[in-house]
């Protein structure tokens, strides 16, 4: 039941964080977020992936890129990539 609960919430921070990324979000919205503290804490764990979901221009300029991140297009159907990472795992969405 707990990895059914898990699974739920993973899937609405996964939809919420993708949604953020491309598109300004009101105030009366709120998207999860974890700080940079809380991300840095996190690294290096072996249940959780990083995934880079900025838009290409974006991360091609950027000298700021998380060590072991994956890049993702999220321009791109989400369900064309979203299905290459196990339920089991902690996904963090980063879009700075």
């Amino acid at each position: 039941m707990l990895n059914t609960k898990l699974r739920i919430v993973l899937t609405v921070l996964f939809s919420l964080a993708v949604v953020g990324c491309l598109q300004e979000v009101s105030m009366e919205q709120k998207v999860p977020r974890m700080s940079v503290q809380e991300l840095r804490a996190m690294l290096g764990q072996p249940d959780l992936v990083v995934l880079d979901v900025r838009i290409k221009d974006e991360w091609e300029k950027s000298d700021s890129k998380i060590k072991g991140a994956v890049r993702e297009n999220p321009e791109v159907a989400i369900r064309s990539w979203a299905e290459n990472y196990p339920r089991n795992k902690t996904l963090v969405f980063y879009c700075d």
